[in-house]
């Protein structure tokens, strides 16, 4: 790096294998258009969650194109318009444990897991960093940075209880990807926005996904 050139410092993006792709779309879009830079990291296992949901086959050789392809659709399939612009975002395969994002060195503002299985917490919670996507949340617990995991479960058992409750104690923010409709959602995307937002909310990204709470009743269904 050149003497007065500013340090990338992006949010690492862990997608894991638990349903909701949508929401981890919403959050990688939103997070550019805050001009944010963006480490993406797509388990083994959410590849074919997002088959599934969307009919991409991500894969490491034209992850750009992919991941333009995924980020230009929204959560009912139908095209948003042009993907965001991805020249600062950089891709790290799940399997890359020597990737930048495994050492604490690396600089990064913090992570983001969206949407976060059940084994991806109990990889976390326990420390077992099978992958990078779990390498890269113990290292940012360790360091003391923002972890956000957005669980995507239901129901949970008493088990995954004790792993969610252990990353709190460890400083993560743990965050279920629980819809709210005071917002006045009319649309499948309005309720996906909404919980990206409060995934932004937490990691003190500014953003306009979802229409705030002001104290004023009946307002979101006056403005549907």
């Amino acid at each position: 790096m050149n003497p007065g050139e500013k340090q990338r410092r992006p949010w690492i993006v862990g997608v894991s294998g638990a349903s909701g792709t949508p929401y981890a779309a919403a959050v990688l879009r939103a997070l550019l258009a805050a001009g944010e830079s963006v480490d993406l990291v797509v388990s083994r296992a959410s590849r074919l969650t997002l088959l599934d949901e969307t009919g991409i086959a991500f894969r490491d050789a034209h992850w750009q194109e992919d991941l333009a392809a995924w980020l230009a659709r929204g959560a009912d399939g139908k095209p948003l318009g042009s993907a965001p612009d991805l020249a600062d975002v950089r891709y790290w395969s799940a399997g890359d444990l020597a990737a930048g994002p495994s050492s604490g060195s690396y600089p990064v503002k913090g992570m983001l897991i969206v949407p976060a299985s059940t084994d991806c917490v109990a990889g976390v919670a326990l420390g077992l960093s099978k992958d990078l996507l779990q390498r890269a949340a113990s290292v940012t617990l360790k360091e003391g940075r923002r972890l956000v995991v957005t669980v995507r479960e239901t129901p949970l058992n008493g088990q995954t209880l004790r792993h969610l409750v252990a990353l709190d104690e460890a400083g993560a923010v743990v965050l279920p990807a629980s819809p709210a409709f005071y917002a006045g959602a009319s649309h499948l995307q309005d309720l996906v926005d909404f919980v990206a937002g409060r995934v932004l909310d937490a990691a003190g990204v500014p953003h306009g996904l979802y229409r705030r709470w002001e104290g004023e009743l009946s307002r979101g269904a006056r403005e549907s």
